[in-house]
């Protein structure tokens, strides 16, 4: 009985992958990819990629030098935005469930260059965040052991030494992920599927340890502004600096819509898991920053400002229990890193798929061994290892290059959004697909459309806008002018690689191999 059982199941199962292949052709793409995830890994897609642990200890600092205990309001308001924005992606997402994400979305929204920027300002955006990413082991490392510190005395980022040794375990972490990435989807997804489980039992278990070791009530998030005031004082204009620190944190929720053409049932699971990553996340790191405000040892001393998360963990839970939390940070970071990077890996092999990227004849081709893209995985690491570089000589260059990221990966929404916003006036989406899983907004749509919209161009102002803090002048526009220079750049590539193949006016044609059927936007 348990065999007929087991037959059962297995003929469910490729019948199931038929489907999915059937359903990919007519979106006009042949099944190359294997399809061996389901709902916990394209979540642990998501949420590994915003990863609240490495994230919020990262730019704890900066949401509190400039906000103090008040930032934490600065977290509720750019979540909701991202919400809506999320909400958007998922329907997208759900009716486009090819690889690549917002590449994918862009073009199917929008006609021409438009479309194809969505995905190069994304691409561009991942590649600088897998070294932002990896970098964060120098933060953490050598706090748990001084044997971290491979050259040098001084951990801090900010001098020669740790800079020079945060390249290098930042290489050697890209090193490992890229390894991961070429093993297969399957190695990479468990590696994946077993850090997020342990970063969501970390994260659970330091709040309530925080928790427990209060020594102030939550009223401190209505508390005035605390420790030494920042360069654009205690008001509004400090404030909209600290929305910098959950923008930066909440962003990469798309992820899982990269690995749509691995995903079984992708129409279903993928809005689900896009929706479960942000909701996740926005709930566990607003807890987690009103635990650590609450458990600070001071409030005053300047320490959160320069520290952040570190400060207050080993302060208040001393150093032993302090370090096993660090150490589940740590994971969180290299798991981190590894997502961004798989993101990055299947929106280059898409792009490349069309013709869209330089060398598309190379990073277009599927692995025979494990049915995965390994050059774009090769590709990514090793211009990621070329960013780590430039933070040897110049942290704080590194740190707008990381911010300019985040500028472009909300810009490359920001065109898909829009892209949707106009389509939706002229009646978009349309009928639901025949399998009848997609996810919709439905009366809800252009309301919510609208609103994702207006959010992205008030996220993306702020976060351009140009800040007196002390900084040379070409550093306070420098995200600004990085943007025009990707865009820049970008229009030469778009030029030299023409149209991307499959791109026509409004309408889908099928990739070489693929079903001749088409499905009108």
């Amino acid at each position: 009985m348990a065999q007929v059982d087991v037959g059962s199941s297995e003929a469910a199962a490729a019948a199931a992958d038929r489907s999915d292949a059937e359903d990919l052709a007519r979106l006009g793409y042949r099944q190359e990819l294997k399809r061996d995830l389901g709902s916990l890994s394209a979540f642990a897609a998501g949420f590994s990629y915003v990863s609240i642990l490495t994230t919020v200890f990262q730019l704890f600092v900066i949401g509190y030098a400039f906000g103090g205990a008040r930032f934490f309001w600065t977290w509720p308001v750019v979540f909701l935005g991202q919400l809506a924005v999320a909400l958007n992606l998922a329907e997208v997402g759900s009716n486009y469930p090819v690889a690549g994400s917002v590449y994918q979305w862009g073009r199917r929204v929008w006609s021409g260059y438009p479309g194809w920027l969505a995905g190069w300002l994304k691409l561009v955006g991942d590649v600088v965040s897998v070294a932002a990413a990896a970098i964060a082991l120098q933060a953490i490392l050598p706090s748990l052991w001084g044997g971290f510190q491979l050259l040098g005395g001084d951990p801090s980022l900010t001098s020669r030494d740790g800079a020079a040794n945060a390249v290098l375990l930042g290489a050697g972490l890209v090193v490992l992920t890229t390894a991961i990435n070429m093993a297969g989807v399957k190695v990479m997804a468990c590696v994946n599927d077993l850090g997020v489980l342990a970063e969501l039992g970390g994260v659970v278990l330091l709040i309530g340890a925080l928790l427990l070791h209060a020594v102030r009530g939550p009223e401190v998030v209505l508390a005035p502004v605390y420790g030494p005031p920042s360069s654009l004082g205690t008001g509004v204009a400090g404030l909209l600096a600290a929305a910098l620190m959950p923008a930066y944190v909440l962003y990469g929720f798309d992820s899982a819509g990269s690995l749509a053409e691995e995903t079984r049932s992708p129409r279903r699971i993928i809005p689900r898991a896009i929706l479960k990553a942000i909701v996740a996340s926005g709930v566990g790191g607003a807890l987690l920053i009103v635990a650590a405000l609450m458990a600070a040892p001071s409030l005053t001393d300047g320490r959160l400002s320069t520290e952040g998360l570190s400060y207050v963990v080993v302060g208040a839970l001393g150093p032993t229990l302090g370090k096993v939390f660090l150490a589940d940070v740590a994971l969180a970071v290299c798991v981190c890193t590894l997502a961004i990077q798989t993101g990055a890996s299947r929106l280059a092999f898409s792009m490349a798929r069309d013709g869209a990227l330089p060398g598309a004849a190379a990073l277009s081709r599927v692995s025979p061994r494990t049915r995965t893209p390994v050059a774009p995985a090769i590709a990514v690491g090793a211009l990621a290892c070329g960013m780590l570089v430039v933070n040897y000589g110049e942290a704080q260059l590194f740190v707008l290059i990381t911010e300019s990221a985040v500028l472009l990966v909300n810009l490359s929404y920001l065109l898909v959004t829009s892209g949707m916003l106009v389509r939706r006036l002229g009646g978009w989406p349309g009928r639901a697909s025949a399998r009848g899983e997609v996810f919709s907004l439905g009366r809800a749509g252009i309301a919510l459309n609208a609103a994702a919209v207006l959010w992205g161009i008030a996220l993306i102002a702020n976060i351009a806008w140009p800040r007196h803090g002390g900084g040379s002048s070409w550093m306070q526009y420098f995200p600004a002018l990085s943007v025009i220079g990707t865009v820049a750049l970008g229009l030469a590539l778009h030029a030299a690689t023409q149209r991307p193949r499959g791109e026509r006016e409004g309408r889908e044609v099928p990739a070489q191999g693929a079903s001749s059927a088409s499905i009108p936007l």
